[in-house]
């Protein structure tokens, strides 16, 4: 298993996580020991956003005795009430709901403490200009959570809650399809109307949050990675064509700033396929030639960081040059933290001998040899 650090939390995070929703689907026993199995396999992050007395069970009982090898995601404004799920910033709810996922997992503390999906102008005012984030900030300031995150769908507010500076990392929605689509404060409509093919490429909104998220530090955790599960089926799929596990893993885990992708498993055997993305082959893991050659939708022109131009005969890492072009791109001036990693380059742009054998490997017909010259004029060398 490999692990990245989540942005400024410094947490040492699996590429695969777990996202622990379907756990209530078993019997608690099967749960359990799904969860125990998973991180047998190196998974060491989950999300927990779920209310429901059973799922906080099964997790608590499953971290028992193995409670500093998880790394929970744990949801404040997600209550339980008459049964079913609400989301509120009403403290008469939130503190007791809080309280319970804290008895229920059997912790006194929380690793990441989410300010429960914020999707809205309307969710943000609810939570950011009321008692609730004074409760999240006191949660904080005595250890109970020991960073601060945010759940949400709309790119629009993940970029307002990196630009409180409060937030060091973010779960967010992301795969091929909501990518191309723009930002929106109605998550059901992520789901239809992809038989209107003027949608192409990654969304700037979508493109820039990732962009500010990497140049902030926010690290980035991923839901809804497999659309739903629509993205492995061709008749469902907007694209018109089927994806494959690895491929979706790796088209989330080359997203600027993403740390993890949170899979929900209902087997030992769906955990054994995520994880098998760490020895997958870059075949296996390619999603570029599956987007470039489907029928709806084409990506053309845009990098989408996915490594196909390799090997470069000086060696450039052509994707991370391109990345770090990208996020120098939509700033006024150069940040200095971008051209320190730059910097940190073994190679750089200015070193491309204009061969452009990197191009005729591109799916999306990317002028890499043009980005190359005004990349090495942009930050000098």
């Amino acid at each position: 298993m490999q692990y990245r650090t989540l942005g400024r939390t410094g947490l040492k995070v699996s590429e695969i996580g777990f996202g622990g929703e379907w756990l209530e689907r078993h019997e608690k026993e099967e749960s359990v020991e799904l969860m125990r199995y998973a991180a047998g396999k190196g998974i060491n992050i989950i999300d927990c956003w779920m209310p429901d007395p059973k799922s906080r069970d099964i997790i608590g009982e499953a971290m028992e005795g193995n409670r500093e090898h998880w790394l929970v995601q744990g949801h404040i404004g997600s209550t339980w009430q008459n049964g079913q799920y609400v989301r509120t910033r009403d403290l008469d709810q939130v503190v007791p709901a809080f309280e319970d996922l804290l008895r229920r997992l059997r912790t006194d503390y929380i690793d990441l403490g989410m300010i429960h999906y914020v999707d809205s102008e309307e969710d943000w005012e609810k939570a950011m200009n009321s008692p609730y984030i004074e409760y999240v900030k006191e949660l904080h300031a005595k250890g109970i959570i020991r960073h601060i995150g945010m759940s949400t769908h709309n790119p629009v507010m993940g970029k307002r809650a990196v630009e409180t500076g409060l937030v060091e990392m973010i779960l967010f929605s992301i795969n091929p399809a909501f990518d191309m689509r723009p930002a929106t404060d109605d998550l059901d409509s992520m789901f239809t109307g992809y038989e209107d093919t003027s949608y192409a490429g990654i969304d700037e909104e979508r493109a820039s949050f990732y962009r500010l998220c990497e140049e902030k530090n926010v690290g980035l955790t991923v839901m809804k990675g497999f659309f739903g599960g629509r993205l492995f089926d061709k008749e469902r799929s907007p694209f018109g064509v089927a994806f494959t596990a690895p491929q979706l893993i790796h088209y989330a885990l080359t997203r600027p700033a993403v740390c993890s992708i949170l899979c929900g498993y209902d087997t030992k055997e769906q955990v054994d396929a995520a994880v098998a993305y760490e020895t997958a082959t870059d075949d296996e893991k390619d999603y570029a030639s599956v987007i470039a050659n489907a029928p709806l939708h084409s990506y053309a022109g845009q990098c989408t960081y996915c490594g196909h131009c390799k090997p470069c005969p000086m060696d450039i890492d052509i994707a991370m040059v391109n990345k770090f072009y990208d996020l120098a791109k939509a700033q006024p001036e150069v940040p200095q933290s971008v051209k320190e990693h730059y910097r940190d380059l073994s190679v750089h742009a200015s070193d491309c001998i204009g061969c452009e054998s990197c191009e005729s490997r591109c799916p999306f017909g990317v002028k890499v040899a043009e980005r190359m010259t005004r990349t090495a004029e942009l930050f000098g060398f």
